[in-house]
C-alpha cells in the first residue's frame, strides 16, 4: 500500500474509510500496530497474535483469537475461519470494536452496539448453528473460573450449569423442569445485555493499539 513513512495521500484510505468508519488517522496508526504484530509482513497468523504479553493470562484467549480470524466478523455472510488475515480483513475486525464519536446518530449507535454484540455471540457460538449451547456456555464459564486455580474444575462446572439454568428461566419463563433447553440465541444474548452499556467499554487494549482508536500516539 506504499511506504508509511511518507505523508498520507488524499482519499488513499477512503475506500477502508468507507468500509469500516475509522478515520485516516486512525488507519494510519492501525496499519503500523498491524505492522508491528505481524514483523512487517503482509498477513498476520494466530501464532502473532498468541505471543502478545497482554493476552498471556487471559482465560478466553483462544476465543478472542479465534474471533479474530473467524470470517462472521467480516461484515459479510461467509462462515469459517481463515489461517491468516491481511490488514484489510484486520481493519474489518476492529471496526467493531470502533467507539461512538459526538456525531454519531443514536441509530449509528445502536448499530455499533449490535455490531459488539454480534461479535460476542460469534465469539461463544463456536459452531456457528446460531445458538450459544450449554456446553459452550460452559467452556467459557470453566475457563474463567478455573484460571485462578482458586476454583476446582467440577465447581466451575456446576457454577456454568446453574448460570445457564437461571438464563433459560430468564428467556423461557413457563419452561417446565424436565423441558430441555438448546440454548442462548442472539435475541436472547440481546436481551440479557441489555442493560449493559457496551458502545465504549469494548474496546481493544488485548491488542496494545488502545491509544489508535482516539487517534493518539501509537503504542510500542
Amino acid at each position: 500500500m506504499g511506504a508509511s513513512h511518507g505523508r498520507t495521500k488524499p482519499n488513499e484510505f477512503q475506500e477502508l474509510m468507507d468500509k469500516t468508519g475509522f478515520s485516516a488517522e486512525q488507519i494510519k496508526n492501525l496499519r503500523i500496530r498491524f505492522r508491528q504484530l505481524s514483523g512487517n509482513e503482509e498477513t498476520i497468523s494466530r501464532e502473532n497474535l498468541d505471543s502478545i504479553p497482554a493476552l498471556a493470562n487471559n482465560p478466553i484467549k483462544k476465543e478472542i483469537i479465534d474471533a479474530i480470524f473467524d470470517k462472521r466478523n467480516q461484515h459479510e455472510s461467509e462462515v469459517g475461519s481463515f489461517q491468516e488475515i491481511g490488514f484489510e480483513q484486520f481493519l474489518m475486525v476492529m471496526s467493531h470494536f470502533r467507539p461512538p464519536t459526538l456525531k454519531t446518530t443514536v441509530e449509528e449507535k445502536e448499530a455499533l452496539r449490535k455490531e459488539k454484540l454480534r461479535f460476542l455471540f460469534n465469539m461463544h457460538d463456536t459452531d456457528n448453528d446460531g445458538i450459544i449451547t450449554l456446553d459452550e456456555y460452559r467452556k467459557v464459564v470453566e475457563g474463567i473460573l478455573s484460571k485462578s486455580g482458586a476454583i476446582e474444575p467440577e465447581t466451575a462446572k456446576g457454577i456454568a450449569d446453574a448460570a445457564m439454568l437461571e438464563v433459560a428461566s430468564t428467556n423461557v419463563p413457563n419452561m417446565a423442569p424436565d423441558d430441555f433447553y438448546e440454548g442462548i440465541t442472539f435475541e436472547h444474548f440481546e436481551q440479557i445485555l441489555k442493560g449493559l452499556e457496551m458502545e465504549n467499554r469494548m474496546h481493544i487494549r488485548f491488542l496494545d493499539v488502545g491509544t489508535t482508536m482516539r487517534c493518539g500516539r501509537s503504542t510500542s
